[in-house]
Order: C-alpha cells, then structure tokens, then sequence
C-alpha cells in the first residue's frame, strides 16, 4: 500500500515532471527491490485526475499487464460524486471511466465515519446507485475494521456475518469480497492467530442466512436497501455531513 494517513507521497507525485519523476524512481526501485506483483493506492491528501492516471499509466507500462494495481478509497468516495465526502481529490467516476480497465477493484473504506457495515444496506446502495450511477459489485471491496483498537466502525464478528450474508443474499458470489484493517491483530483471535478472522470471513463469503458458515449463524430476514441506515450517504445517494475529523489508529495508539 501506498500513501494512507501518512501523507506526502501523493503531493510529490502529482507535481511537475521533474518531481514526478525524482519521486516515482523512489518507488519503482522499492516495487522491483522487494517483488512486489502489486500496489494499492490509498489516496488520502489532494491529487489531481491527470495526476492519478499519470501514475497509473507509468506502473503499467513500467510493470506490465499482471501487475495489479488497486485503490482504495473512503466508500463515500465511490457513493456520490461529492468532493466533501471524498479524501483524495479526484473524481472516482471519472478515473473508472478514463483507467477502469486498468484497476483491477477498489478497497472502499466502510469505516472511520466514511461508511457503516452493520447492514448490507450501505455496501448494496453504494453498488446499486442511483439513476444508474452504481459500480460494478465485482470491483467494490467492502473495507471493514478487523479490531476495536484500528479505529472507529468496528462490528463484531456476528453482526458482520449479518451483513456479508445479507450482501449475498442479493448479489450471490458476484461481488468483491472484504478487505480487513488490519491483519495482524484481527479478532477474535487477535495477534496471536489473526488468521481465524480471515477464515471465518472467508467461510461466510457466499453464504446465506439459511446456511450460515463459518461458525457463525444468521437468523435476520433480509435487509431492506431503501432508507438511509449508515449516516453517510442518504436513500438518494446524496452525501450526508462529512464526519468531523479523519482519525487514525495503529496497535500502539491511545484508541
């Protein structure tokens, strides 16, 4: 991943030619020394569209077709075309419309106020849209906190199984999946086996509540997708208030 809370990177690679160029050898030389066949973008400070493409298009021509590239922005990002409910500056419509074909899927934030993951709802409306404004549900990631202490929108492993199955219910397999924040510590079995959540999740993707996975079971009917439940984005797909700040958590933070 580049770039996150920690800002900068961005700034330096949306400059001029020559900036672009001191800074992008700094992470071409960083991709090729560790063998990376990857890397996503999480765009968290100002950049412009021409610049993000710029940078796409170079990691393409420079890695070649099966180097992935992602991104990952706050789900509101995707959910309306607001600039005060988006954090990297750029439009995501456009950028999919100009390099769709070259973003393999987005890791859409549904946390820290950015999104809500107690019901399908959020995810369903997002790649629904409105008046034909939705995403491909194949290439949307559902983001989710893996632990209390990585930040604010946690939910519990039952009320997440709620919603992937929920999510399933509508869309059968033919959706993203889910991208946890972060690994290392993630419930419930914490630091010491993180990969009990990522079988647990990986157990209920696809499932419904009839047949629940993964040790976990559902018993809610199903969701209804009208109605503004995530305090985010309104049943229009309008941007609600922007959350008030944008707050960070590490392991080693006063969370």
């Amino acid at each position: 991943m580049l770039g996150g809370a920690a800002q900068g990177s961005f700034k330096v690679l949306d400059g001029e030619k020559g900036e672009f160029e001191r800074y992008y050898k700094l992470l071409y030389d960083f991709i090729r020394s560790h063998h990376l066949d990857g890397l996503d973008l999480d765009v968290e400070e100002k950049m412009s569209l021409s610049g993000v493409i710029r940078l796409i298009d170079r990691l393409r021509s420079d890695f070649g077709r099966r180097f992935i590239i992602t991104l990952a922005p706050v789900a509101t990002a995707l959910a309306t075309r607001d600039p005060r409910a988006n954090l990297s500056g750029f439009d995501y419509a456009d950028l999919e419309a100009e390099r769709g074909g070259e973003i393999a899927w987005y890791n859409a934030q549904f946390y820290c106020g950015w999104g809500d993951v107690r019901s399908p709802a959020g995810y369903l409306r997002l790649v629904m849209g409105d008046g034909g404004r939705g995403w491909d549900p194949r290439k949307v990631v559902m983001g989710v906190v893996t632990n209390q202490g990585n930040g604010s929108g946690f939910v519990e492993m039952g009320v997440l199984a709620e919603t992937l199955m929920g999510v399933s219910e509508w869309l059968g397999t033919g959706w993203g999946g889910v991208m946890g924040w972060e690994y290392f510590n993630a419930g419930p079995g914490g630091s010491e086996s993180p990969w009990e959540w990522a079988e647990m999740v990986g157990g209920l993707l696809g499932s419904t509540r009839e047949k629940g996975i993964g040790g976990v079971d559902g018993s809610a009917g199903k969701t209804e997708v009208e109605g503004n439940t995530d305090g985010t984005v309104d049943g229009n797909g309008e941007a609600a208030e922007k959350p008030a700040g944008f707050e960070y958590f590490t392991d080693s933070s006063d969370a």
